[in-house]
């Protein structure tokens, strides 16, 4: 008589192979490849300019801000595309319900807007 686990026997295999995988790169990587340490390999690496002042200092609260709203907006883009894509087949109701959806957050861009949040300059 045949497992009813039968079918799930390839990707047991494959998730076995891709553990074994990244536990054995990284061993034989280390092992085999080169040890030597210069002044230049220790440095630390900052897109090509020497690095300058404390590594522990402190970002604008802005830059976080701007960050949360892009993360926002595109998932608004990931929402939009499925939308546009069953336009029809939703209808009136798919369309008040974007609408509703996307004027939230033209007033949320317009309360960050009014914030001052996006100046860079204050």
């Amino acid at each position: 008589m045949e497992s009813p686990l039968t079918p799930y026997l390839p990707m047991a295999v494959v998730l076995l192979l891709a553990g074994v995988m990244a536990i054995a790169i990284p061993l034989i990587a280390g092992l085999l490849g080169p040890k030597s340490m210069t002044t230049a390999k220790s440095e630390a690496f900052e897109g090509g300019n020497a690095p300058m002042g404390s590594a522990r200092q402190r970002f604008a609260v802005k830059f976080y801000v701007v960050a949360i709203l892009f993360i926002v907006f595109d998932v608004e883009a990931v929402f939009l595309y499925p939308w546009a894509v069953n336009f029809r087949a939703l209808g009136w109701f798919g369309y008040g319900t974007m609408a509703v959806f996307a004027s939230t957050l033209v007033v949320a861009l317009a309360y960050v807007w009014k914030k001052g949040a996006l100046d860079w300059e204050s």
